[in-house]
Formats: C-alpha cells, structure tokens, sequence
C-alpha cells in the first residue's frame, strides 16, 4: 500500500527551499504525509551538473537547496513554507548557522504563480510578527533547473546518523531553532 502511495502522480507538486547544508534540510520534510521524495541537490547558479566540490568553491552560482515531491491534496504548500521557514533563520542572507556564503543562503524557489503568492504573503506574515528584530531576508525566486546532489548527501541524515547529529548541534542550527522557533 505504501508504495502506491508513494508513485508520482499528475497532481503532484514540486517545492524547492534553500536553507544553508542540505544535509539538515531533509529530515524535517521526508516523513510527512504526502512527501514523496525529498531530494537534496544545486538551483539557483549558472554551472550545468555543477558537483559539490564546485558549489563549494563558490563559483557556479548555486546553492544546496532540496527539491521535494509532495501531494497537494494531503500537505499543502503553505505548510510546507510554515516548516520551512521553522528550519532557518531567515535574517540571515550571507548563509546559515557555521555555514556561510552565497551557496548556504536562504531562499524559496517558487514554481508556480500561487507558490510565489503563499511564500510572500507568509514572509509578510513572519516579518509583522516580530518574531525576528533584524529584517527578513530571505529571497524568494522563480525555480531554475535543479540538479540533484551525489548519491551520499542523499537522506545523509539516515545513512550517517551519527555525523548529521553532530553536525546540526555544532552548526548552531539546533540551538537556534530551539532558542527561535520552539514555545
């Protein structure tokens, strides 16, 4: 039963978010209803099949960002952008938590015209919220051609529990979403 859930359908949508080390940008999305795949890869840049090494340097342009195949009807995008945001921190354009530079920064790949529409009005939102003091600056862009990541950054924080576990607590990341998003 599982696997029929899981078949691409035509009604099946695509989002595409930036949010610093793709590695930490899986797990929050993968097991939720109506996720069928995430995928974490390179958008964004003008290299074509860019490699990690590549995007590392910073000179293709890209960032790691992570694409996901998810069902409308059981997770609306507007969720999606709720967890998104909840994973970043969205006042800072130069990267995310240790990881710094253009292909850490944060941003929603919109590929649709309602897409664009839920990720500024929720932006909007955040921004009236005063949940932040310093400016929302993550970008907000039309999808560009994604290129999916080496085989081992896929689900890394399933095949690499250990490293992934250390990495989100060393990175900042865990602590700022506690200190941010939590309560």
């Amino acid at each position: 039963m599982k696997e029929v859930l899981n078949l691409i359908q035509e009604h099946d949508e695509k989002a595409t978010f930036a949010g610093g080390c793709f590695w930490c940008m899986v797990k929050p999305f993968d097991t939720l209803p109506g996720i069928k795949k995430v995928v974490s890869g390179y958008t964004g840049g003008h290299t074509k099949n860019p490699t990690y090494k590549e995007v590392c340097r910073g000179n293709t342009g890209h960032t790691e960002a992570v694409q996901i195949t998810f069902d409308p009807t059981l997770m609306p995008y507007e969720k999606l952008v709720a967890i998104y945001w909840q994973q970043t921190d969205p006042t800072d354009a130069s990267g995310q938590f240790a990881d710094r530079g253009d292909s850490y920064r944060p941003v929603i790949f919109y590929h649709t015209s309602k897409q664009k529409e839920i990720a500024e009005k929720s932006k909007a939102d955040l921004e009236k919220s005063g949940r932040f003091k310093r400016p929302i600056v993550t970008e907000i862009l039309p999808a560009e051609p994604f290129y999916p990541a080496e085989e081992y950054h896929q689900d890394f924080y399933k095949k690499n529990k250990q490293h992934y576990e250390r990495y989100r607590t060393a990175s900042g990341r865990e602590r700022f979403i506690d200190s941010n998003w939590k309560g």
